[in-house]
């Protein structure tokens, strides 16, 4: 089988590239990322030389360039994406382009070519905030900022390729992820590398806002499992169960990290910030995934790991 991995030197999808290529030594991955700050090929540094792999640094957007890429691909894993929700709020013009327009030209690619299947990486955040109970598949989208609202238009984008052109799509949705190599601009990587350099931990609000939270490995067999079992055409929820309140989990990174509470400094939220995220995720469950990392073990990976490379993103 050959993958095509879109933003396969980001976080998530250098873990996955890493994670199949372990686990099916005989797929062929052709990992195709712009190189947009947080990506790194650092992350993919032990398979950069394998026969069975190839980077090509290119930009989903660029029909003509990706054309002559996914020819002769079976499957293509859409990792690619703008994320960080404050950028999208100060400068959507980068989320509207590579989070929709960027979809719709793989979509229409994979279409033409007869791809096998299409798998788009969403997030939890296009259902907006859930204040009481939990999300399924089938629950309204409502995103609250504009990188949400790109995920939930590439998301009906998705589907309506699948229900209008038959393109056997598969869609799936996590909660936050984090683990090793995570870019320090989301709040566990930030807040364990700022920590550790005694500096203070710019937490939103009263940090009361809610978060499940799953580990990237946990995600990246979850996807292989919807890759493989999923059914076509259906959306699949990934979630671990780990809800916490930001400053819930700030203060267990000072726990483990032994440094004081003191360094939390409260900061003005952010406009729209949603207040709690959760969902429900039986229907990847009944495929037969679990997480198989429990929160405390995964963070205690991940805080070793940034201890251990501290000038891992210096130079980027």
């Amino acid at each position: 089988m050959i993958l095509l991995v879109t933003g396969g030197a980001g976080f998530i999808g250098s873990h996955f590239i890493r994670y199949i290529f372990k686990k099916y030594p005989n797929y062929k991955i052709i990992n195709l990322d712009r190189l947009t700050y947080a990506a790194n090929l650092r992350n993919l540094k032990e398979i950069e030389n394998h026969q069975n792999y190839k980077f090509i640094k290119e930009d989903i957007c660029n029909y003509k360039k990706v054309e002559k890429v996914i020819k002769g691909c079976d499957v293509v894993v859409n990792f690619a994406a703008s994320t960080h929700v404050d950028i999208s709020i100060e400068d959507p013009d980068e989320f509207i382009r590579t989070n929709i327009y960027g979809t719709y030209v793989l979509l229409e690619l994979a279409k033409k070519y007869k791809i096998k299947r299409f798998v788009q990486i969403s997030t939890d955040e296009v259902y907006g905030s859930i204040r009481r109970g939990f999300a399924d598949e089938e629950t309204r989208l409502n995103p609250s900022n504009p990188y949400s609202a790109t995920k939930a238009s590439a998301d009906h984008l998705v589907n309506a390729y699948f229900l209008t052109y038959g393109l056997n799509t598969v869609i799936t949705r996590s909660s936050n992820n984090f683990g090793p190599n995570q870019y320090p601009d989301k709040i566990i990587p930030l807040f364990i590398t700022r920590a550790l350099k005694n500096e203070y931990l710019p937490l939103y609000a009263k940090g009361l806002n809610r978060r499940d939270w799953l580990y990237v490995l946990d995600n990246c067999s979850a996807i292989d499992i919807v890759l493989h079992r999923g059914k076509k055409g259906q959306i699949y929820n990934i979630s671990s169960g780990n809800e916490l309140s930001n400053l819930e989990l700030t203060k267990i990174i000072l726990k483990k990290l032994n440094k004081p509470f003191s360094l939390i400094k409260y900061v003005t939220d952010r406009p729209g910030h949603d207040f709690r995220y959760a969902m429900k995720s039986k229907k990847v469950q009944a495929l037969g995934w679990k997480p198989r990392y429990s929160f405390d073990r995964a963070l205690e990976i991940t805080i070793e790991w940034y201890r251990n490379n501290p000038n891992y993103f210096k130079n980027e």
